[in-house]
Parts: structure tokens; C-alpha cells; sequence
């Protein structure tokens, strides 16, 4: 889909916009104006998901353009990432080192709802744009900084990357096998899931702002979000050593395991679950076995279970386990993110459309994110290319600045 204006359902925000209305209907978001001066992952997609609950998201890049533009893609034209991290924008091109440009930014700062960005602590002020410094000018504001480490600390002015921050929090080490070095989690899940901190951090400040008149400071770390995600391990009761286990994996059967094509998940720590599971694959004396009668023992033991288990395994592929398996024993045969795009449930809860690119032409990719019965929020677009929406934003601002001037 493309970024088409829709007369015949018009959208009149509280920043009075002139661009151009999103087809489709309203979001909860919708009159919402936020810009995203922020690059890679964590900001942009958080935008993202306030573009798909019907915000105006205008994408801020300097002439380099975001970083992620460049990063190694199969597509010829232009970075996968870039597509998939910030549909549904409106992208503009300003130099904030230049004066004019700095102007500009000023003047869509105030009529914005939400700014997000990713510089590091010492870099906003130096820029002018600052909380401190952007609050004169629309106390309304809602500013988002993303950080890798926080605003205060020894580390703050020190980059944040996804994997770094895995590497640094544990995640790494709990990763990796037992005895074994640590490993990688990879999908930028840090990343991604601050992103998710975001969206719910701007909303729960917009909420606010409804109430007592006033916008606020808002921030997310990479560091918070990786800890986080940890949330169930991130506990260290009083008298506990260091060498206590934090791991929650079930070992043994709750895992991948080969069949006779691909690989089957099988999730199976419950006795009901257990019990089906042995029925299933025709290991029925197991069933009422003492010596395997919890997810302790089955762990204990695995080495006794596991070769049994992939012997009956053996004997189907894991698609075919996944269908005789069926709601009786949790489990998935592994895909490649490509069955995805025509899987039969994604299908069904509407998760897939169609884009056309200026430049890479029509791709498929995620629709939403979040389902609202009443107000389901307008069309998803492709992200932009650099500085495709310069024409329509200048006019913005010469707009804005003409009122200020009167």
C-alpha cells in the first residue's frame, strides 16, 4: 500500500495538520503528530507502532540518512530492515547542524504531540533539542530519549547495541549450553522489545497528558529492556549464592527434537501434557512410571529418555507429529519465516499485506500489530525512501511559521 490521501475520511488533529490524511479508518492514535528522529531499531520500530494505531509519524533523517538504510540486504535497492522497521511514516531530510534546517525542526517541534530519539545524553542539548530546552517551547510534549544505558551513570554516554547489551546482562550465558560458551540470541530482541517499551511508554504519557494538560520526560535503555526481559530470572533471594539456578528451561523433553524430516518443538512439562505425549508416540508404560513422574525426574533421567523418544519420533516427519499431535501435546514443526507469509492463521487474523515501494516495488510485510475492535486504525504504508516527503513537509512548516508570524 502506499501513502494515498483519503477525502472521504478526512482526519483533523490537534496539531490542525495539512498533510495529507491516511486512508482507512481511525486509530486510538489518530491526531496524534509524533517525529522520529531516531535510527535503527529500537526508536524507529516503536514509531511504528504508534503509526499503526493511527499517529502521524513524520521520520527525521540527517543527509546520510539512518544508518539501517545501509546494512546488508538480499534486496538490490534498498536494506530489508529499513522496510520491515519503519512503515506507515512520512520521511523528510534535515541537516540539524544547519540553521534553516534547525528552524524547521523547530517549528513541527511546535505543533508535535511526541518526539523519539536515540542520541546520547550529551548530544541532545548540543543539538538544541534537549527536554529542557524543547519544553519552552510546547510544554505539551511528550519527549521519548532511548538510550543504550540510561541518562545517569558511568555508562551513559556509551553506545547501545542489541547484542552487546545480551552479552553484558546475562542473556548470552544463560543462552548457551551448559558448560558451554555463551551464545548469541539473534533478531535484535532487545532491540524489538524496547521498541514495544516505547510505544507503551508515549501512550501511558499521552494518557496522562489528557488528564492534567502537561507532557513529560520518557525514558527507555536498551539496559532496561534487556533486564526486563529477564524479569523471572532477575531474582536473587537473601542467602543464595551466586551459583544458584536461574536457567527455566525444563531440560530434556521440553525442547527440538529430530523426526524423520525437520524438527519438532515439543512442549511437555505438565502430567497431563506428559502423559499424552507418551500415548501419542506409543511409550504408553511410561504414562504411570514413577521414575519419570515429574519435570525434575524426566530431567534427571533424560539421558534414559531422550534416545527412546527419538526413535518414536523417527517414524513420522514433524509436520506430520505436528497434526497427530494436534491440542493434545503443545508442540510446533520448526519453519522458516517464509511458511509464515502463507500460513493459514496468519491469514486468518489479517497479519499480512501487500506495499508498493517507489523504488524496491511491491513487497509483503506485517499489516498491525494490535487488534481494536472499534477503532481499528488506518491502512499501513511502505517506509520511505530518504527525504521522499520533503515537498509535502516544507509546505508544513511554511504553514506553521506563517501562523506564528501573524
Amino acid at each position: 500500500m502506499t501513502y494515498t490521501q483519503h477525502l472521504d475520511n478526512p482526519v483533523h488533529t490537534s496539531t490542525e495538520s495539512r498533510l495529507p490524511p491516511r486512508a482507512g479508518a481511525k486509530g486510538p492514535l489518530s491526531g496524534i503528530r509524533v517525529l522520529d528522529l531516531s535510527a535503527y531499531i529500537a526508536g524507529p520500530y516503536g514509531c511504528s507502532l504508534l503509526a499503526d494505531q493511527g499517529a502521524e509519524v513524520i521520520k527525521i533523517e540527517p543527509p546520510a540518512g539512518d544508518n539501517l538504510r545501509k546494512y546488508p540486504s538480499t534486496l538490490e535497492t534498498e536494506s530489508r530492515a529499513f522496510l520491515g522497521v519503519n512503515r506507515s511514516k512520512l520521511g523528510v531530510m534535515l541537516d540539524l547542524k544547519s540553521p534553516q534546517d534547525h528552524a524547521k525542526l523547530m517549528s513541527l517541534i511546535s505543533t508535535a504531540d511526541v518526539l523519539v530519539h536515540n542520541f546520547r545524553p550529551s548530544v541532545a542539548p548540543r543539538l538544541g533539542i534537549s527536554h529542557e530546552q524543547l519544553k519552552t517551547i510546547n510544554p505539551r510534549l511528550i519527549y521519548c530519549a532511548v538510550s543504550g544505558y540510561g541518562e545517569t551513570g558511568p555508562l551513559k554516554e556509551k553506545a547501545g547495541y542489541d547484542q552487546v547489551l545480551q552479552t553484558m546482562t546475562g542473556m548470552c550465558a544463560l543462552q548457551g549450553k551448559k558448560e558451554g560458551p555463551p551464545e548469541i540470541l539473534y533478531g535484535s530482541i532487545v532491540d524489538y522489545y524496547a521498541s514495544a517499551l516505547v510505544a507503551a511508554g508515549v501512550a501511558s504519557a499521552l494518557f496522562e497528558r489528557s488528564r492534567s494538560g502537561e507532557g513529560q520526560f520518557v525514558g527507555i535503555s536498551l539496559l532496561t529492556a534487556a533486564l526486563t526481559l529477564q524479569s523471572a530470572r532477575l531474582i536473587w533471594a537473601e542467602n543464595e549464592g551466586r551459583d544458584v539456578g536461574r536457567d527455566m528451561r525444563s531440560g530434556g523433553i521440553t525442547g527440538l527434537h529430530p523426526t524423520k524430516h525437520g524438527h519438532l518443538y515439543i512442549s511437555a512439562n505438565t502430567a497431563h501434557f506428559w502423559k499424552a505425549l507418551c500415548q501419542k508416540v506409543g511409550l504408553n508404560e511410561w504414562v504411570d512410571y514413577e521414575r519419570y513422574d515429574s519435570v525434575r525426574k524426566r530431567a534427571q533421567h533424560q539421558s534414559e529418555i531422550i534416545p527412546k523418544l527419538h526413535l518414536a519420533l523417527s517414524t513420522r516427519t514433524a509436520l506430520e507429529w505436528e497434526s497427530h499431535f494436534g491440542e493434545e501435546v503443545p508442540c510446533s514443526a520448526a519453519r522458516t519465516i517464509e511458511d509464515m507469509f502463507d500460513h493459514p492463521q496468519v491469514l486468518a487474523q489479517d497479519m499480512i499485506t501487500e506495499f508498493e515501494h517507489p523504488v524496491v516495488g511491491k513487497y509483503r510485510g506485517l499489516k498491525r500489530t494490535i487488534k481494536f475492535d472499534r477503532t481499528p486504525g488506518p491502512e499501513p504504508f511502505t517506509a520511505p525512501t530518504l527525504g521522499q516527503h520533503n515537498t509535502i513537509i516544507e509546505q508544513e512548516v511554511d504553514r506553521i511559521q506563517a501562523k506564528e508570524n501573524k
